[in-house]
């Protein structure tokens, strides 16, 4: 089992979470300027210079046989379809619906590592999955004015976007890869996702018809230099030093964010009955990551020895 979160990777998780959930909005403001497929595939590009440019400052050899190939190459082909889901589920739901479905991804990653890599589950973690689980069905079962047959492909598509980031973050924490440099790890799956994200893109026949704007150009610098090629660092070094169920479920606050800016910036409507999915969904990732008590020093327990 990795270590307690320490203030240090707390701090650095808000970070991330706080880029991390006005990530959706960035894409949709993008969207009219620029395709999902091609976006992401720009995004996953620029990013790859980005990381080569780390691992040559910070001397990391990248090219280097250590044994992680075959398992960086899977999770390379796992993260390009993560993002196809992603992008495309992005053109048929809103930029909050979007963050809270995406953000389920520490559901998967509580039970992958449970089931994957032997981390133990507390009866709260168990219960704060089934909230979270309640929460996500709520959202995608109780019918709803703005919600139609697209809208909820588009969040089926953003849970399985959220699965497949589980998976990529099982894989780093439980093969070779653990032990490589993070650049190197991120750098599998940022370059292996360019050629599906641009296949992705000509099967759709997707161009740019027109000069982006401005906001457009600064937004996709945003994605590319600070959430792919900075903070993602930042994750897949805390993966391989830290719980993976408890610093993904840490991630609960990503949606606080997502919907708030959803709701500010792109103006999208909060029903009574997705606020309520959402709080079920936030309320049981913050269990999951929740610390186990600490006995009492008179604790009975604490004067038990082995036999």
């Amino acid at each position: 089992m990795g270590r307690p979160l320490s203030a240090g990777a707390i701090a650095l998780m808000l970070l991330c979470c706080l880029s991390w959930g006005f990530n959706q909005i960035a894409v949709k403001l993008v969207l009219p300027d620029i395709p999902p497929f091609l976006q992401a595939a720009i995004r996953s590009a620029g990013a790859l210079i980005v990381i080569l440019i780390i691992a040559k400052s910070r001397r990391v050899k990248l090219f280097q046989r250590d044994g992680t190939l075959r398992a960086g190459l899977f999770a390379g082909v796992l993260f390009g379809l993560e993002f196809v889901l992603i992008y495309h589920g992005l053109t048929l739901t809103t930029a909050s619906r979007a963050v809270v479905f995406l953000y389920t991804a520490p559901f998967f990653v509580a039970l992958g590592s449970y089931r994957l890599l032997g981390e133990r589950l507390r009866r709260q973690q168990w219960a704060g999955l089934a909230l979270s689980f309640a929460g996500v069905a709520l959202a995608i079962g109780v019918p709803q004015a703005d919600v139609d047959s697209s809208v909820l492909i588009g969040d089926l598509m953003l849970v399985g976007g959220g699965a497949l980031w589980a998976a990529t973050t099982l894989i780093v924490k439980g093969t070779r890869l653990q032990r490589a440099p993070a650049e190197k790890g991120l750098a599998y799956q940022v370059a292996m996702s360019v050629p599906i994200l641009t296949g992705a893109a000509l099967l759709s026949g997707e161009t740019i018809t027109k000069m982006p704007s401005t906001l457009s150009l600064g937004l996709m610098a945003y994605q590319t230099i600070w959430v792919v090629g900075l903070t993602f660092l930042l994750w897949f070094g805390l993966v391989k030093t830290y719980s993976a169920s408890k610093l993904s479920a840490f991630t609960f606050i990503t949606p606080l964010f997502g919907v708030a800016a959803g709701y500010l910036i792109m103006h999208d409507p909060l029903t009574p009955a997705f606020g309520a999915a959402a709080v079920l969904v936030i309320a049981g990732l913050y269990l999951v990551n929740r610390p186990a008590p600490v006995p009492a020093p008179n604790d009975p327990l604490l004067n038990v020895t082995k036999t």
